[in-house]
């Protein structure tokens, strides 16, 4: 039981730092994890890490890495009261999101890769593969690395960043419709 309430308090104080984006975006990756095929149970938030949340005239990009805990509730009949299961999966979450500058901010993009967390982790070495015997008649596309996971999450969020900006700007109706006069 102490265990189990210092896991709330914990959640709870990270939730009180948050700006409303970013309890935004742990929410709507609470729904896409759970929106997942492969998850059976629900998850509750365990840690919040690597925090960034940078403002520019195009809006306000929040990037983030959530660490999940199994609870013992099932997806399908959700219960008040789910203790989290210590010695079950961990996945963590990274999420990219990039609002605009509207009273209520609207996802302008975003990028979610939510796995076990060592997948997320910066290691040094990536494990060889011993060869295939006999070789496949298809090729199979052989499992990311974690240095590659991680430098595909930078790229991925490097884009989402820069949603909004420049040549990507949609085309309104009436946008280019009127011209201004010279100066008198």
């Amino acid at each position: 039981l102490p265990l189990a309430l210092a896991v709330a308090l914990a959640v709870a104080a990270v939730a009180a730092g948050q700006s409303p984006l970013q309890r935004r975006v742990v929410r709507e990756v609470l729904e896409y994890f759970h929106g997942r095929s492969n998850v059976h149970f629900l998850f509750k938030e365990r840690e919040l890490d690597g925090v960034i949340e940078r403002d520019d005239p195009s809006g306000t990009f929040v990037q983030l890495r959530l660490g999940l805990a199994q609870t013992t509730c099932r997806k399908r009949a959700p219960q008040r009261h789910c203790r989290v299961l210590e010695s079950r999966r961990k996945p963590t979450c990274l999420a990219c999101y990039k609002f605009d500058t509207g009273d209520v901010p609207k996802v302008l993009d975003k990028y979610h890769n939510c796995g076990p967390s060592h997948h997320l982790a910066a290691k040094v070495r990536c494990p060889q593969c011993p060869p295939v015997s006999p070789p496949c008649p298809q090729p199979v596309p052989a499992p990311l690395c974690p240095q590659e996971i991680r430098q595909r999450d930078e790229a991925e969020c490097r884009a989402v960043e820069e949603a909004g900006r420049g040549g990507d700007m949609p085309y309104l109706p009436g946008m280019f419709a009127f011209s201004r006069g010279l100066p008198a």
